[in-house]
């Protein structure tokens, strides 16, 4: 998988299993400092990348065995742009779910043990976009960002 490359980027790829997966998200963070990052802002963009990553593995790259996926993170003035490219099924209705699904009003026995995810990603990013290239997909997400002075 070829993805876009510059010298003020960060770049990581990985099979499409939860363990590669994980250390590519470990080290993507572990780099965000290098583009001007503020710490308290990688935590944030952490629990979205991982929600995201694991939507990658665990939906659309799933009983795909050379499945992979790569990270491209972009400082564009005050705006982190995280490209997730992924080589799995495309997303339903070749679009981001918006996150809004899950009823939280019922009693905590009757919650869902899932379906939160793209509600954090969306409350955590300020934009998210999807797009299916061939049999690549693309997931933006974009973040505001303080950068270190």
């Amino acid at each position: 998988m070829t993805v876009p490359r510059n010298q003020n980027s960060i770049n990581t790829c990985f099979a499409a299993t939860q363990i590669a997966a994980r250390q590519a998200i470990v080290a993507t963070i572990a780099r965000l400092p290098d583009l001007g990052i503020s710490d308290s802002r990688c935590g944030d963009i952490e629990i979205a990348l991982a929600e995201a990553i694991n939507n990658v593995v665990e939906h659309a790259c799933a009983n795909l065995p050379d499945a992979s996926g790569c990270i491209t993170c972009l400082i564009y003035r005050d705006t982190l742009i995280v490209d997730i490219y992924d080589t799995g099924r495309a997303l339903p209705d070749a679009r981001p779910p918006t996150g809004t699904g899950t009823n939280l009003a019922v009693p905590l026995a009757e919650l869902p043990e899932g379906g939160f995810g793209w509600s954090l990603i969306h409350r955590i990013t300020a934009n998210v976009a999807y797009e299916r290239t061939g049999n690549l997909n693309c997931l933006r997400l974009e973040f505001e960002v303080d950068k270190d002075a």
